[in-house]
């Protein structure tokens, strides 16, 4: 027999901005998984059905839903995409989805538990999302429904894959691996690497050689591999393809899974420290604030070689990257490629 989490009691309203689930979370000392399974039932009138199928499994039934709407984020930036979830291919340790609109990078063995989430909104309504959680309570993906959604294939997925209701347990998190030494790096054959690159995806095997962290990578490889920029550089850039109609691609990612916006944007707005483009289909919410640190990067490749913007957090990680919008075997588009080395000429 299942059984669902519910509310006792709705909470007051306020006259204030209502918290995001990761905001409240925090301000409790919990993790987002475990407010939302242990708090927000009782005091928020949300609704909570645990999942209990793998991951991969609730993945692959998402086709008959029609659109809707993914988001993946990290601490500094959220990726929301509007689109259906076809050419799923999921294996035990990665996935994929790619198409035009839902097109993502999975890593499975960070997805731990799952949730089909009601939430009651000012206007009466319901939103209704799947939410995926790593095993500290860390929200690694989220699917929304949006009004073309068919809610009848919602309701029968959740049917189905409804499981005994469990809590999140959160393990802590580890302390993060440490860097290396930069004196420890072979920066000659990183550059003697970096300078033989047939394809972007090789850049990878090339830091697990060196065992060279990212941003230490492109910091000591220096030019014409990889230039600091201003942390502001990405809102002038953004700016920039949403007046020439420069088609770009944006990856934003966390350990588990890395989302992928390919195409123009348009409305580029700036909200206290949120740069954001808010288009139909498509939207991105960076924290300007949070970026640390800058890099305009260029990789050669087999076919024709590929600039892009990385930033990073404080803490080293990638919060995400910029790119001219491309595919296999065809050249980036030249315009992106001017853009970035004028901004790595600054």
């Amino acid at each position: 027999m299942t059984q669902t989490a519910t509310a006792t009691a709705p909470a007051p309203a306020t006259a204030a901005r209502p918290l995001r689930p990761i905001e409240a979370a925090a301000a409790l000392g919990l993790s987002e998984g475990e407010w939302l399974t242990r708090h927000a039932p009782a005091t928020l009138g949300v609704r909570v059905t645990r999942l209990g199928a793998p991951a991969g499994a609730i993945l692959n039934a998402l086709t008959p839903l029609g659109t809707v709407m993914a988001l993946t984020r990290n601490p500094a930036c959220v990726h929301e995409k509007d689109g259906v979830y076809d050419h799923v291919d999921i294996g035990p340790g990665m996935g994929l989805v790619v198409n035009h609109d839902i097109d993502l990078r999975l890593f499975m063995r960070h997805w731990a538990s799952a949730y089909a989430v009601e939430t009651p909104e000012a206007d009466g309504g319901v939103r209704h999302s799947l939410q995926f959680f790593n095993r500290h309570g860390i929200a690694v993906h989220k699917i929304f429904a949006r009004p073309v959604t068919d809610m009848d294939a919602w309701a029968a997925l959740v049917k189905r894959f409804a499981a005994d209701f469990e809590t999140v347990s959160a393990e802590p998190k580890p302390y993060p691996a440490s860097v290396r030494p930069d004196a420890e790096i072979d920066v000659a054959a990183l550059r003697a690497g970096w300078a033989k690159l047939q394809d972007v995806h090789d850049f990878f095997g090339l830091l697990r050689k060196l065992k060279a962290h990212r941003q230490q990578a492109l910091r000591l490889a220096g030019a014409p591999y990889a230039r600091p920029v201003a942390k502001t550089a990405i809102r002038a850039l953004l700016e920039d393809c949403a007046a020439r109609a420069i088609p770009i691609m944006c990856f934003v990612g966390n350990e588990a899974c890395i989302q992928i916006h390919s195409g123009p944007v348009h409305n580029v707005k700036v909200m206290g420290p949120w740069l954001n483009v808010l288009d139909k289909g498509f939207n991105l919410h960076l924290r300007e604030d949070m970026i640390a640190a800058a890099y305009a990067v260029w990789k050669p490749q087999a076919d024709a070689a590929v600039h892009s913007i990385e930033l990073f957090a404080d803490d080293g990680s990638l919060i995400a990257q910029f790119f001219g919008e491309r595919k296999p075997g065809r050249p980036e588009i030249p315009a992106w490629a001017e853009r970035v080395q004028a901004i790595a000429s600054l």
